[in-house]
């Protein structure tokens, strides 16, 4: 099976733009990918076809495009115009081109068959083989929106992503998108229960143990006998927080010991509690607790 250049580098590459890309597996078999992309230098010629598979793209573009001239298989929609916030949906098996008339910055969620497939199945729903949308035509998704503006700054600093937290909300896109544009109904009761108290003491544990969020939702799940979107319900029922959220207090908590108990530096304890320097470890602890890590430690040890 071809390579997909519908996200990621290759995304890039075909439609000359900057890319910054995050993926996910946490579903079974399958990828969930999500691409920013910023096209700042209009070449005026008709962008280059996808290599073709059975996945879709959902665009949510955070510029203006006054003049959208827009081909699937070779014909034509009618002009449109793409609105700041708004979501477009592309079929990658009818070829999508257009033109590239303007400039352009916008967020693409990348979701194969497979994935769709995943998620109905967890579901017990019938598969989903079509996503309800006009060529075209963009509309408002509040929560695609609300996910590609969590995104942007995790675009820009693409070093101090984890991947608990990435899982987490390419997951909710996922199950989003199959409601919202497959029809998806489940025919079985979202599990509510939270996890016993040994699934909870073991997603801490490997929680704790890669404090950086390097682990996979899947791998956690795993540990737990549940699938991915199950173990996110749960942990959060249990916990009262998401998995990437309970990291992040962890990591705190574990700064705290550091620079009230020792005199480790502040860029040691930002390699010793998973942040990826001292200043995403200064920023994150400052957003926390609504004070430095330096003032905190001399506050408490004054």
């Amino acid at each position: 099976m071809p390579v997909s250049d519908s996200y990621g580098e290759a995304f890039g590459r075909r439609l000359n733009a900057k890319v910054s890309s995050f993926v996910t597996r946490a579903l079974p078999r399958s990828t969930i990918a999500v691409t920013e992309l910023r096209y700042d230098n209009p070449q005026f010629i008709l962008s280059t076809p996808p290599i073709e598979e059975d996945a879709f793209l959902l665009g949510v573009h955070l510029k203006f495009y006054e003049r959208y001239e827009y081909w699937e298989n070779g014909r034509a929609a009618p002009v449109s115009s793409l609105r700041p916030g708004e979501t477009i949906i592309y079929d990658i098996k009818r070829r999508p081109t257009f033109h590239l008339n303007s400039s352009f910055h916008s967020v693409h969620f990348y979701l194969p068959a497979g994935a769709l497939k995943a998620v109905a199945d967890e579901a017990e729903a019938p598969h989903i083989h079509e996503l309800r949308y006009k060529p075209a035509v963009s509309h408002s998704d509040a929560f695609l929106r609300g996910m590609a503006e969590a995104l942007l700054p995790v675009f820009q600093t693409p070093d101090q992503a984890n991947q608990v937290f990435v899982d987490y909300l390419m997951l909710a896109v996922g199950h989003h998108v199959a409601r919202t544009y497959g029809g998806m109904i489940p025919l079985v009761k979202l599990v509510v229960g939270g996890l016993t108290p040994l699934q909870e003491r073991r997603a801490k544990e490997l929680l704790r143990a890669n404090l950086a969020g390097n682990i996979r939702l899947a791998d956690l799940a795993k540990e737990c006998g549940l699938s991915a979107s199950q173990f996110s319900r749960a942990f959060r029922k249990s916990v009262g927080v998401p998995p990437h959220r309970w990291l992040l207090q962890e990591r705190i908590e574990r700064a705290k010991i550091f620079l009230r108990e020792t005199e480790t530096s502040l860029a040691g304890i930002a390699l010793a509690t998973g942040f990826s320097s001292q200043s995403h470890f200064t920023r994150s602890f400052s957003a926390w607790t609504g004070i430095s890590p330096g003032l905190w430690r001399r506050s408490v040890c004054t």
